[in-house]
């Protein structure tokens, strides 16, 4: 249908939208705007008739996504429509009842999205004759409204309900944001009145999963810097500003959780009621610290404890978590994982300033997570052992305290490198396919870092074979090594790891177990 739409006006139709406009000439419906008005109608009295039916509401909402995330020229067909400019002009709960409804909140971000996308493509506040700022007036007079309360008066039932509406709008709208300028449209709506107001949500509001929730996936989406939206000016401090604002609801909401005692995951839904809000948390951050918006050294320059409140607070709630409930909530160790990687790739100071008990509490997390059957868990420690590494052989003998450090951690279990040296090649010559490229990039760093784990994985792995198989590793050993250089530049990796495909193809044709 929508196809038909589009190739009605870009081009000549195809035999087979041929048929479908014989099909309409039938039918009597009339041209490809009468259908689409048509369409677009049904979907407005959908929204407006039906609010209590769920099914109904997703599907014509998803039908009208569709339509808006298409075909450019659907896109500006549905921007010359009256029912269009009527659900840009009036999408509050008075003139649209299932926003009103509490099992559609999920329905507002795709319903607010859908507008958004349409408001915001070219030319389309023009064509419907609405600004940004006027389409977002709604939303943020409710907001303003809430946050003109006084502290004590912020957790208050009547509150319940709109709060979780408001920033599930605003997610949907702002995930409609692809660009520098749009994003900032919303961000100069935002700051500085109504973006301080969060951190006090999360510090009244901690234990109330559906508002947090609500509140934590709209940073989530906000901190996002997707096609480098969160761009901001050579001179502007906003990057810095919205990493403090940040840290300042992810450390409200942190403390706050951390407080809580841990109640019996028998009594309670322990996902729902704690690992969902420190997940979605640790996504808020990971999205912050991983945005290329901010330069992190400005904080301790100038004796700003945003960064560090926040990788503390962040790394608090890690540990909380014991390793097996990590492992058991996918959502949960994607988060886990994911902070821990950027931790070690962008704050490896911090890492080693940690207590040596904590540090390899961390390495414990990592090594098994490395073993995950999930690609992307495993690829996301692979990583994490990387940085390490790659921070061990490029400061190697170097009087810096973050090395000392790493000596001291390293000292206290000497065999830390070695076993993860004997779980990379294990993976990679015995583990699931999906995981070879994973593991792959660590080992040329790891072997650099340190030698003597890969002579005690070599020694114990011929041990392990017939004298017959253990000619044939020695030699398929002695091509893996050859030209590679004591240097971790792009070129030498590459060609390491052409090496390793092939050793682990050689290795895997005679080795047994």
């Amino acid at each position: 249908m929508v196809g038909l739409m589009a190739a009605k006006l870009d081009s000549t139709p195809s035999t087979k939208q041929k048929v479908y406009q014989r099909m309409f000439e039938h039918l009597a419906m009339g041209d490809h705007t009468a259908v689409a008005n048509l369409i677009v109608s049904k979907v407005g009295n959908n929204l407006k008739y039906w609010p209590e039916e769920q099914d109904i509401v997703g599907k014509t909402l998803e039908l009208l996504l569709d339509m808006a995330a298409g075909y450019s020229a659907v896109l500006k067909l549905l921007l010359t429509l009256e029912t269009i400019r009527y659900l840009a002009r009036h999408h509050t709960e008075d003139q649209f009842p299932f926003l009103a409804v509490p099992a559609n909140v999920r329905h507002r971000t795709t319903f607010h999205a859908t507008l958004a996308r349409l408001l915001l493509s070219p030319g389309g506040e023009e064509k419907l004759g609405l600004s940004f700022e006027q389409f977002v007036e709604p939303i943020i007079t409710s907001l303003g409204r809430i946050g003109s309360l006084p502290s004590n008066e912020l957790r208050n039932e009547a509150a319940r309900r709109p709060l979780i509406g408001i920033f599930r709008d605003l997610r949907g709208i702002s995930s409609s944001l692809h660009n520098r300028r749009t994003y900032c449209l919303l961000f100069d709506l935002l700051y500085p009145q109504h973006l301080p107001l969060l951190a006090k949500l999360a510090d009244v509001w901690h234990d109330q999963p559906d508002v947090m929730i609500s509140v934590l996936r709209f940073m989530h989406e906000f901190c996002h810097n997707k096609a480098n939206r969160v761009n901001f000016d050579q001179s502007s401090p906003n990057g810095i500003l919205l990493f403090r604002y940040t840290s300042d609801i992810v450390c409200a909401y942190g403390r706050r959780v951390l407080a809580t005692p841990i109640r019996d995951s028998q009594e309670i839904d322990i996902y729902k009621q704690r690992y969902k809000g420190i997940a979605l948390a640790l996504n808020v951050l990971n999205s912050a610290l991983g945005g290329n918006y901010v330069c992190f050294g400005v904080f301790a320059l100038y004796n700003d404890p945003a960064l560090e409140n926040a990788l503390d607070v962040a790394l608090q709630l890690v540990l909380t978590i014991p390793l097996e409930d990590v492992v058991a909530y996918p959502k949960l160790s994607r988060a886990v994982f994911g902070f821990i990687e950027i931790l070690f790739r962008n704050h490896v100071k911090t890492v080693m300033a940690l207590d040596t008990s904590v540090f390899m509490q961390i390495m414990s997390t990592i090594h098994e997570g490395l073993q995950s059957s999930d690609a992307a868990l495993s690829s996301m420690c692979a990583n994490a052992i990387d940085h390490l590494a790659t921070f061990s052989f490029n400061n190697s003998g170097k009087d810096k305290i973050e090395v000392h450090n790493l000596t001291k951690h390293v000292n206290s279990q000497p065999n830390l490198f070695s076993s993860l040296m004997a779980t990379l090649f294990n993976l990679l010559l015995f583990g699931a396919p999906q995981n070879h490229w994973a593991v792959m990039r660590p080992i040329l760093s790891l072997m650099l870092a340190s030698e003597s784990s890969f002579t005690a994985y070599k020694d114990h792995l011929l041990s392990s074979q017939t004298p017959e198989n253990q000619l044939l590793l020695n030699e398929a050993i002695t091509k893996l090594l050859q030209d590679v250089n004591r240097s971790l530049d792009s070129a030498n990796r590459d060609r390491f790891t052409q090496k390793l495909t092939a050793f682990r193809i050689a290795a895997r044709s005679f080795l047994t177990l």
